[in-house]
This record gives structure tokens, C-alpha cells and sequence, in this order.
């Protein structure tokens, strides 16, 4: 749809509505132009009321942390919608299971386990995104994985129709899952096992230490670029771009980490075209080097 009509459809959600608007703050490369409409939908009735205009007639984006993302420069022709506050919030249910919004992050999902004395949500603290990007991708780290705690997810489709999904229906695999890309999701339950604090805590700190001591922390990167080909190898694919590509190569300011081959770095004011180009020069080395393919972990935005 044209922008001066979608402005009229989407007049009465206000400032909860921008147009042309840009997403280059919203994500951790720090990289990315504007996209033509974007959404932050504080609530659940606000957000059906919005899909049931839309009516699928726009290509649409949910951005959550932007901790795995990097956006085109160009314009993004369609909707990119942010969930607010009230997809945020995380309460206990009996004992052991926690409801929280896909708007919660996992280090503060981790951190309410702590509270609460419930194990099994340690290996969250040193993942950052949110609860919504963990579940679609099955996210995970030190042999850890969302589908181990996952009890169910509640979720709408783009027409505005509400399904909740148990786990044991879905089929999770190595960063991925059968969900459909249709999905928007809205909240998740999860199991834990009491345990104390100070157990739990050590335990974060353990992995924390080790995450730190092998990933770079606070510059422009976002996380793991590719995924381990374990259908192929039993390498690591940080082993394989090390064997492979001259780890001093560069795209403008887009660069591989010191720290961690697996993760790129917007080293100043690298563009989409750098870290892209940087990322297709790797895919293609390795598969030239050692026959394999790598498959993204990262999500484009163009």
C-alpha cells in the first residue's frame, strides 16, 4: 500500500505509529536504514486491531532485541512491528513454571528464575535477545537449548487469530523449528527445578566467565554469525572460517572478531554492503576450502 494511505488506515494508534522510519539505533550492528512503517504495540488488543487492518496485505518484520539482525540500508518496503510493555512481563505460576511476554529478555527471564529459586534457566543469562527470538530459532548456548524448558507458546497469527501451541507439537532442531514464519508470538511458559540461589547463581557466573573469556562483549556485533554445520562436520564453524579466511580480512569498517571468528564486527561506521559482503566472502571461502555450506544464524532485514 501506498504511504499516504496507509497513514490514513493507521491514524487513530497515533505516535505508536511512525513513518519512514529509522532502524539504524534498534540494532546492535548499528547498521540499517529506514523501514516504511513501524509499529510498537503496547498491548494485545492494539496489536489485533492493527494485523486486522493490515489484513496481510504488507510484508512484516518483528524486531526484538536486534541482537541477530542486520538491516539493509535501504528502504524496507513493509512493517516493522515492536512489541512494548505489556509483552513484557513475567509472573510464576505454582512452584516451578514461569510465564513470561516474547518481550522479555533472557537474561531478565534468568534473572526471575534466580529469584525464585528455579534452575534449569542459567544458560539465558548470556544469550541477548528476547524470549520471542529464542523460541523461533530454538536459541541456546553451553548444551543448552529453549525446546529443554519450553512447556508452550501462545501466539497470533497475521490475520489476528490467537493459538496456543504445546511443545511437545513442536518440532525443534538445531536453531530452528517447524513454527510458522505466520507467527507472532506473544507469550511462553516454561518448567524449571528448585534449587538454591546461591547454586543457581554460581552457575551464571561459571558460564558468564567462560561466554566472556571466548565472545567479544560490548561493541557492535551481533552474536553468532553462522550456525555449526553439524549435519557435515563435527567442526565448529568458527574452526572453519579460521582454517579458511584471512582473519584480518575486511569490508570497509566490517571486520572479523579478534576474540571469536564467528562473530563480525561493525568496527565504526561499517554499512549493510560492507557486513554483507563480509559475510558472503566467508560463505564462499569455506565452501571453497572445505565443501561446506554454511547457513546463516543471523536474520537479514532488506
Amino acid at each position: 500500500m501506498k504511504l499516504d494511505k496507509l497513514k490514513i488506515l493507521f491514524g487513530e494508534f497515533n505516535e505508536n505509529v511512525r513513518f519512514e522510519y529509522d532502524l539504524k539505533k534498534k540494532n546492535w550492528f548499528n547498521i540499517g536504514g529506514k523501514t516504511k512503517v513501524f509499529f510498537k504495540a503496547n498491548n494485545l488488543h492494539e496489536l489485533i486491531k492493527f494485523l486486522k487492518i493490515v489484513n496481510n496485505q504488507e510484508k512484516i518484520f518483528i524486531l526484538g532485541a536486534g541482537s541477530n539482525t542486520l538491516i539493509s540500508d535501504d528502504l524496507f518496503d513493509g512493517i516493522v512491528i515492536k512489541l512494548g510493555k505489556n509483552f513484557n512481563n513475567i509472573s510464576l505460576l505454582g512452584d516451578d513454571v514461569i510465564i513470561a511476554g516474547s518481550a522479555v529478555t533472557d537474561k531478565s527471564l534468568s534473572d526471575f528464575a534466580v529469584k525464585n529459586s528455579l534452575s534449569g534457566f542459567e544458560f539465558l543469562s548470556c544469550i541477548p535477545g528476547t524470549i520471542g527470538g529464542g523460541i523461533r530459532m530454538n536459541a541456546g548456548c553451553f548444551n543448552k537449548e529453549f525446546k529443554d524448558i519450553l512447556i508452550s507458546v501462545q501466539a497470533i497469527d497475521k490475520s489476528g487469530n490467537i493459538v496456543t501451541i504445546p511443545s511437545k507439537e513442536i518440532n525443534f532442531e538445531y536453531r530452528k523449528s517447524n513454527l510458522s514464519d505466520n507467527l507472532i508470538f506473544l507469550s511462553a511458559s516454561f518448567k524449571g527445578s528448585k534449587s538454591s540461589p546461591s547454586q543457581i547463581k554460581n552457575e551464571i557466573e561459571n558460564l558468564v566467565k567462560k561466554k566472556e573469556k571466548t565472545q567479544p562483549t560490548r561493541i557492535k556485533t551481533s552474536g553468532s554469525t553462522f550456525k555449526n554445520p553439524k549435519s557435515q562436520t563435527n567442526k565448529k564453524v568458527w574452526e572453519l572460517i579460521k582454517e579458511s579466511v584471512p582473519l584480518d580480512k575486511s569490508f570497509g569498517d566490517a571486520c572479523i572478531s579478534e576474540k571469536h571468528c564467528n562473530f563480525f564486527v561493525n568496527k565504526g561506521s561499517a554499512s549493510f554492503n560492507d557486513m554483507n559482503n563480509l559475510i558472503e566472502f566467508v560463505s564462499k571461502e569455506v565452501l571453497e576450502k572445505t565443501g561446506i555450506k554454511l547457513e546463516k544464524e543471523i536474520k537479514i532485514l532488506k
